[in-house]
């Protein structure tokens, strides 16, 4: 049940009332008729009907929410276990090494945020020492990236310029999109921008045989200049999400002409923990329980496989379907003659007498013609 008053400087609303009695039988120059007093006491019993009922409303309706809220607490506590460190190893940042990889992922995650000044004064407190090779190309890419949020297309255009040649080996079209949301600027501007705005149409003809759709459109909404194009056919040209879209294009070419991942790796490491956590922790449970924890604590890899979806694919992963084990440098994967695939442990263990039969076939054949794959 919850207590309702309501009060007026510290004075609740029947304490008012009250008041408002006494003063007008004390300081009232006829005192107060017995007709007074029958108008203010049905006028106080319906205030206190009216707050009875208010007060018998909110319980309930408090009633319902006390239920629901004292769920809240069941439920973290049913999701959210308090003590997650115990999926991790004691020893994992012990080692100066890991210590210097993890100081220079985070340098390099607020490098590409921008965040310079926090850089380097995470450089000096650490003592990592960043080249300035390195630090080079995060400072223009930041440069360009806020300049296009000024919707400032100038230090972009001349980067796409100077870096034309390896833009085109990536089968890029940053350029021309620099281009045309240059020109949409200039259609935005209106009758005054028209000579302007054909004589950097002539910018468009490296890209004529590519784009040959888009430039069309682009010069045939130079007829609804007159009128505004935000009233013509081609309004559609005016959107604002091209802005964030060219920024999103440049980040990635950009990062690809440099040898770096789009997404931060320390942002990507984090989300992927986020979502193997728990599974992580459902399978730490289950090892404690059947008492096998040196399956944990003893191996560099996790004993299951857990899915982060396909955008944490980076490179591709072959499991011997013999062992049931990921191949690596020690144990790489083998071709047979007859096509399948198997780790070269499960080819010595095949192996009886120089001869191999292929599990999944029934073709005999000498191991020393397997060879090596490479994915």
């Amino acid at each position: 049940m919850i207590e309702i008053v309501w009060k007026v400087r510290g004075l609740s609303v029947l304490h008012l009332l009250w008041f408002g009695t006494l003063n007008l039988y004390l300081f009232s120059p006829t005192g107060v008729q017995d007709a007074d007093l029958s108008v203010l006491s049905q006028t106080m019993a319906q205030c206190c009907k009216n707050i009875k009922e208010t007060v018998q409303m909110l319980a309930s309706r408090h009633k319902d929410i006390h239920g629901s809220v004292s769920k809240v607490g069941k439920a973290i506590d049913r999701n959210f276990d308090a003590e997650i460190s115990a999926v991790v190893a004691e020893t994992v940042w012990d080692s100066p090494e890991r210590q210097k990889y993890l100081s220079e992922s985070i340098v390099e995650h607020l490098y590409r945020q921008g965040m310079l000044s926090v850089a380097e004064d995470l450089c000096q407190e650490s003592g990592v020492v960043i080249d300035m090779s390195m630090k080079q190309p995060f400072l223009e890419l930041n440069r360009i990236l806020e300049a296009l949020r000024m919707q400032d297309l100038r230090p972009a255009l001349e980067w796409a310029v100077t870096n034309r040649q390896r833009l085109l080996d990536l089968n890029s079209s940053l350029e021309f999109k620099l281009h045309r949301l240059y020109f949409i600027s200039l259609l935005s501007g209106g009758i005054s921008n028209q000579m302007e705005a054909l004589q950097y149409a002539r910018h468009f003809q490296p890209f004529a045989s590519q784009h040959q759709r888009d430039i069309q459109i682009l010069m045939g909404s130079l007829v609804y200049l007159r009128h505004g194009i935000e009233n013509s056919p081609y309004r559609s040209l005016l959107e604002t999400n091209q802005w964030a879209e060219i920024c999103n294009i440049f980040t990635r070419d950009a990062c690809a002409l440099l040898g770096l991942s789009v997404e931060s790796p320390l942002s990507v490491s984090f989300a992927s923990g986020c979502m193997a956590l728990p599974v992580l922790m459902n399978i730490k449970q289950v090892i404690e329980q059947r008492q096998c924890s040196g399956v944990w604590t003893h191996k560099d890899e996790l004993p299951i496989e857990i899915d982060l979806g396909k955008k944490c694919w980076y490179h591709s992963v072959f499991a011997c379907p013999i062992l049931r084990q990921q191949t690596s440098e020690s144990n790489p994967p083998m071709k047979l003659i007859c096509g399948h695939v198997i780790s070269r442990d499960a080819l010595n263990k095949l192996t009886n007498a120089g001869k191999l039969k292929c599990p999944y076939c029934p073709m005999e054949q000498n191991p020393s013609h397997a060879k090596q794959i490479y994915f």
